[in-house]
């Protein structure tokens, strides 16, 4: 049986929602191993001039731990 945690994380990108996910993805593998999943909680942006200039977004991710 294995043992699994689950962390929030917040993330934000200048291109897409895709792109804050794979950044939060990026920077936690730095010091999590065994990421198995990632969800996707909330979506928001940051408009401009009627222009989206960042997007942002919550995350659950989960790990197995050692």
């Amino acid at each position: 049986m294995a043992l699994l945690k689950v962390i929030e994380l917040m993330a934000e990108s200048k291109e897409s929602w895709e792109d804050a996910t794979q950044k939060a993805v990026s920077e936690a593998s730095k010091s999590i191993r065994n990421i198995r999943s990632v969800y996707v909680k909330n979506l928001t942006a940051e408009v401009e001039n009627g222009v989206i200039k960042k997007w942002r977004l919550n995350c659950k991710m989960t790990f197995e731990k050692e």
